[in-house]
């Protein structure tokens, strides 16, 4: 029977369905939806037109410092808990040519903020960085959202070249720096963060990827001595370092459990990571996505600490045992079959790693999904398991372009700027659909964090993308008549926000979905933490069934579909 606690919200209105239908008839008249079928989704910049006007600066320099070519992360999650989706973009900071010894990089110039923009609904937003005091004060990187104190509010937290950031949200709209308070201010060069309860003890615990020991002071000649020619340096030329991990202690502070963990043994050169449980065995696991050094994943041991088994799960290497620059990375499960997969992307020339999950080992199979095909050319960053266009299946979507801004004097078959790519799943391989998804994916850029978010609540996924020195992009999934679910879980005896909870759909048709409650993945950034389930033509979900991490088991049937379905925890 249906569970009377679960309350539907945000359900679209005839009026958003008619102006859906004007938008993407008026971009076939345009030719944005040239070849478009017409059962798949178009994607509408709306970025103008929204006010999210932000530009980011990494502050390029003729030392060519590699921090430059890496800014960064963007999240989206609801900072003032009126259910629409806020946007919050990672900048960088003032950088001198060459930066003088012992000197920071400096972020007290506006255009160096970083920037907090409210969702006032119909697609307009309001930039409000300066009243809610987030603008941040290092160089940045990447951002994790979440509700690190169970108040209801979600928090936000900051990885940077030098101190992070933890900024406690009041719930008046503005926030509060508490990071010595808390004791998460360890730095380095701290790259990608995400929220995870690994001990399953109600509370949210922070998981931090680093990327590589590196100094202003140690920044060598790379790429040929000409003028012109100097380059980012790879990432070979620098050590890698180990991720952190602060366990939440409950009452405002974490403890600095890296080494007693288990990842002080087990460095890595890590960008973009993602949470899942891959061996069902109820404990979340850790998968980093690390630049041309072996892939990690890091095996949940029941909450006492964690094994890296990468390599004995065959995740650790491309199919020809190779190491490639993973950056953008995400863990969920595309087949349907029940169990998460890994998709991590690369540089050119390289391919982007689509590992399958069949149980026992991870499978590499980019070749024949035809992901290797679409991608060989390409470069990724911000990168997600989505379902665009409602039909039960995840697809992959990649914010592109090389790191090296001078690629093409090199290797003029690669591009330093590159479009958006979709690729669709057709249950028997993916297809790409960039072209047929308008004129938003045909626009080269330096694209690096992506976020996956329902900004308008419709039931279609919407992106917002960071890029590197150019203006921020938000684009609207038009939709195509598809059904769909979003699960919005508020735990009890669980953390607040359901981190880690698993939730598995069957539709009317007899479809099976799995997911499990995570903000993190893609590239140093932070999405929609509510599950969204595309139905295709079924009107409803036969049932719905959650797995809470506290061990609590829900089961609803007969849930209508188009509707956000608010599920609490049921108490003792």
């Amino acid at each position: 029977m249906r569970d009377t606690a679960a309350k539907p919200s945000g359900s679209p209105e005839c009026a958003r369905r008619l102006a859906r239908l004007g938008c993407w008839l008026f971009a076939l008249a345009h030719g944005a939806a040239q070849q478009s079928d017409p059962k798949l989704p178009i994607y509408l910049d709306v970025t103008e037109a929204s006010g999210v006007d932000f530009l980011s600066h990494s502050s390029k320099t003729s030392q060519k410092y590699l921090m430059e070519s890496m800014v960064g992360g963007v999240a989206a999650f609801d900072y003032n808990s009126d259910s629409l989706i806020d946007l919050y973009f990672v900048n960088g900071a003032a950088l001198g040519d060459p930066m003088p010894e012992g000197a920071l990089p400096d972020k007290s110039d506006p255009r160096y903020w970083n920037r907090l923009y409210r969702n006032d609904g119909d697609w307009r937003f309001t930039d409000v960085t300066e009243r809610s005091g987030v603008r941040g004060d290092h160089y940045g990187q990447g951002v994790a959202a979440g509700d690190y104190d169970n108040d209801g509010l979600p928090d936000l937290f900051l990885a940077n070249f030098g101190r992070n950031i933890l900024y406690r949200n009041l719930g008046d709209g503005t926030f509060e720096d508490v990071t010595e308070t808390a004791g998460v201010g360890d730095g380095g060069w701290s790259a990608g963060a995400g929220f995870l309860d690994y001990d399953r003890d109600g509370h949210l615990d922070l998981f931090v990827s680093r990327y590589v020991e590196w100094s202003f002071a140690e920044n060598p000649w790379c790429g040929e001595r000409k003028p012109g020619y100097r380059s980012y340096c790879h990432p070979k030329h620098f050590g890698p370092i180990p991720h952190l991990v602060f366990r939440n202690k409950g009452d405002g502070t974490f403890e600095d459990a890296t080494e007693s963990s288990g990842f002080s043994s087990a460095p890595g050169k890590g960008l973009g990571l993602a949470f899942n449980d891959y061996d069902q065995d109820g404990w979340t696991d850790v998968v980093v996505a690390n630049d041309s050094f072996p892939q990690q994943l890091f095996r949940n041991l029941e909450g006492t600490g964690f094994e890296e088994v990468a390599l004995l799960s065959g995740l650790a290497y491309d199919e020809n045992g190779r190491t490639f620059a993973g950056m953008g990375i995400d863990f969920a499960d595309f087949n349907n079959d029940g169990r998460p997969d890994v998709f991590i992307n690369a540089l050119a020339h390289q391919r982007y790693a689509l590992f399958r999950n069949d149980g026992q080992l991870f499978e590499y199979v980019s070749g024949p999904t035809g992901v290797s095909g679409i991608t060989s050319l390409h470069s990724g960053w911000g990168a997600k398991f989505f379902d665009y266009d409602n039909d039960g299946k995840r697809d992959i979507f990649v914010a592109q372009g090389h790191v090296m801004d001078n690629i093409e004097l090199t290797q003029p078959d690669v591009k330093y700027e590159e479009p958006l790519v979709l690729m669709r799943n057709t249950g028997k391989g993916f297809e790409d659909v960039s072209a047929r998804s308008g004129r938003a994916f045909q626009v080269p850029r330096a694209a690096r964090g992506a976020a996956v978010a329902d900004f308008d609540n419709d039931g279609f996924l919407d992106i917002a993308v960071n890029c590197n020195d150019q203006p921020a992009l938000l684009v609207r999934n038009e939709g195509n008549g598809n059904n769909w679910l979003i699960v919005d879980l508020s735990g009890t005896r669980s953390n607040r926000d359901g981190i880690g909870t698993r939730v598995r759909v069957v539709a009317e048709s007899g479809t099976e979905q799995h997911a499990i409650a995570s903000a993190a993945g893609s590239y140093l950034s932070s999405g929609d933490r509510r599950l969204h389930f595309g139905l295709g033509s079924s009107t409803e979900a036969e049932l719905v069934q959650v797995h809470w991490p506290s061990g609590a088991v829900q089961a609803f049937e007969k849930v209508s579909a188009q509707q956000i379905l608010a599920i609490t925890e049921p108490g003792d």
